[in-house]
């Protein structure tokens, strides 16, 4: 299926599935890795109610989105807080009838304290139907039937490396089924052709091992005597080497085929796409090597095409399990010059395609293709701010940029959550999704902007979401130079009209740094410090402040101990609304 559709088209979305399929053929299934596709839905939260007319007419649309909906079923457990770590902290909870208190013990000296982990009330996260679990790639785990699929396409792929099958172009047959299965993806508007995507058709092809062993005696000079036909036959076959055509080496996101099980990870992406059918596997991988010799892959990762995109999609941190986070950021083309720059015309819709694909292999380059390695990527795409499906050019980029990605990147995608989705992504989606396969529907994840960061939590810690999202993350430079992505941070629920206090408890001399926020805000944060001395006075480090959702995002601070006592972090929240606490500290030694 294009990204295509009769009705307004959402953003560039990052995964599309194929058309629905005839009762015969197959129902084609795989990821794809960066740019933009609708998909399911394991949270639902709507920003804003549409307007009244805009609403009437997605009602019926919308009707089995909402019949999903009616059973919620709890996802995977979310993860509970980080806990301190055991040669700094111990934590332990007490609740009260409208007070919340956390008591940190803390001690520069390793092993002095029993380490306990923070019992922080759950709060209810994304609603999921469907859940993904990323299949093994060690050929143990498979099953009789995958070991077989595997071998099976072992075999081909090599027979095509002994026979030079991926350097030579597809007989006219295979290009005339490739340019009619392109027909049956594509809805309405024809997408942008490529112009190396589509072999020749003009001329019957010529294998390249036809050609290599064709040689031609050399053509004798005007002063030789000519010589009769069957004297020209015996020397041809005199002077006629025998030769053995090599087997080819074929590399593939720069990992060479059949060389060590690195391979069998590539393998099986492809098998998986294609529900293990091996033949349709093998199609696709010789579609695929040949499509990257004509776009030039491995030149294109070395070519400097500028960084006027880099706000659009970038790397940042990693998820709960390790694996790359991608952010793909579509407000950003709310300017209107960069937006002009990236699709003005074919010329530079190309170069936006050129450059999106690079960003892509350099990212997939660092992955770990081992077979027990992280090998796809966690893709987060923020719709805040998107043009809309009226702009015409980003369709036609989405689109061309869809079909590539599907047709070459397969099973690139650990999960995709989209934030900050409005009302109308949501009326699109249920149009689409009768057409997308179940694999595809349980890798999705839409949450609405009151919803977005706590989704992202649920699957990337808080201290490697970036602070525009809600985390702590920031990009280390002389104004952070405590924290990094390595620290982890704790996460609490403060619960309406209730107060959170996070003790501190100091064993010895020390500087105590710490930083916090709360999403959103709308509280009222303070900190101070209580000596251990009945005759000592409490010092205030922070009076009281009611802080907004304009303040700063993150509040850091450091006192310098040099009594026994403690500090008190105190949250007030007056609001109706359950609110999250992040928050991190360090004990650094004592400087006079």
């Amino acid at each position: 299926m294009s990204a295509e559709s009769p009705n307004p088209t959402p953003p560039p979305p990052v995964e599309q599935a194929p058309p629905p399929p005839k009762p015969d053929t197959e129902k084609q299934d795989q990821d794809l890795p960066a740019a933009a596709a609708p998909a399911t839905a394991e949270t639902v939260e709507k920003e804003e109610p549409p307007p009244p007319a805009a609403a009437e007419a997605a009602q019926h649309e919308s009707k089995s989105l909402a019949a999903m909906m009616e059973k919620e079923e709890p996802s995977s457990p979310e993860v509970p807080p980080a806990a301190v770590k055991e040669e700094t902290a111990e934590v332990e909870k007490t609740v009260a009838t409208q007070e919340e208190v956390v008591v940190i013990e803390a001690t520069t000296t390793a092993g002095k304290e029993e380490k306990k982990q923070v019992e922080v009330p759950k709060e209810k996260g994304p609603i999921s139907m469907v859940s993904f679990k990323e299949e093994s790639n060690i050929v143990a785990d498979l099953s009789d039937s995958e070991k077989k699929a595997l071998d099976e396409l072992r075999q081909l792929v090599q027979e095509a490396l002994n026979t030079n099958q991926f350097s030579s172009p597809p007989p006219p047959a295979a290009a005339a089924a490739a340019a009619k299965e392109g027909e049956k993806v594509s809805v309405t508007e024809q997408t942008p052709a490529v112009a190396s995507d589509t072999p020749p058709k003009s001329e019957p092809p010529v294998s390249e091992s036809d050609v290599s062993t064709e040689l031609k005696p050399p053509q004798p000079q005007e002063s030789t005597l000519k010589e009769t036909p069957q004297e020209e036959s015996k020397e041809a076959v005199k002077e006629e080497p025998k030769t053995t055509s090599l087997p080819e080496e074929v590399s593939i996101w720069g990992i060479p085929l059949l060389k060590d099980d690195r391979s069998d990870v590539i393998l099986l992406k492809f098998l998986r796409a294609r529900d293990f059918k091996v033949k349709d596997a093998f199609i696709m991988i010789k579609s695929t090597i040949r499509w990257r010799k004509q776009f030039k892959i491995d030149e294109l990762v070395d070519e400097d095409l500028g960084d006027d995109l880099e706000k659009v999609v970038f790397m940042h941190g990693h998820d709960r399990e390790g694996h790359p986070v991608c952010y793909n950021v579509y407000g950003e083309f709310q300017n209107k010059e960069l937006y002009q720059k990236a699709f003005a015309d074919e010329e530079r819709r190309m170069k936006f395609l050129r450059w999106r694909i690079q960003f892509l292999e350099r990212s997939i380059r660092k992955l770990d293709f081992s077979p027990g390695g992280i090998n796809t990527i966690f893709q987060v795409n923020d719709l805040k701010n998107s043009p809309g499906p009226a702009k015409r050019e980003l369709r036609l980029a989405t689109r061309q940029a869809l079909q590539l990605l599907q047709d070459n990147y397969p099973e690139f995608v650990a999960k995709q959550v989209f934030i900050n989705v409005p009302w109308w992504y949501l009326a699109f989606y249920t149009m689409i999704s009768p057409f997308m396969t179940q694999r595809t529907k349980s890798k999705i994840v839409f949450a609405g902007a009151p919803r977005s960061p706590e989704t992202l939590f649920k699957y990337v810690s808080a201290e490697q979401v970036p602070i525009q999202y809600g985390g702590l993350s920031v990009d280390y430079c002389d104004c952070n130079p405590e924290f990094t992505v390595d620290d982890p941070a704790t996460e609490i629920t403060v619960k309406p009209g209730t107060k959170q206090t996070v003790e501190i408890i100091i064993y010895e001399k020390c500087v105590l740094v710490w930083e916090l926020r709360v999403v959103g805000w709308e509280v009222s944060y303070g900190a101070e410090f209580v000596p251990d001395a009945k005759s000592a006075y409490t010092i205030i480090i922070q009076k009281p402040t009611k802080l907004s959702p304009t303040d700063e995002p993150v509040v850091s601070s450091s006192f310098k101990v040099a009594e026994l006592g403690k500090i008190l972090l105190t949250i007030n929240n007056p609001t109706s609304k359950k609110k999250k606490l992040l928050y991190r500290f360090k004990i650094n030694p004592f400087t006079d």
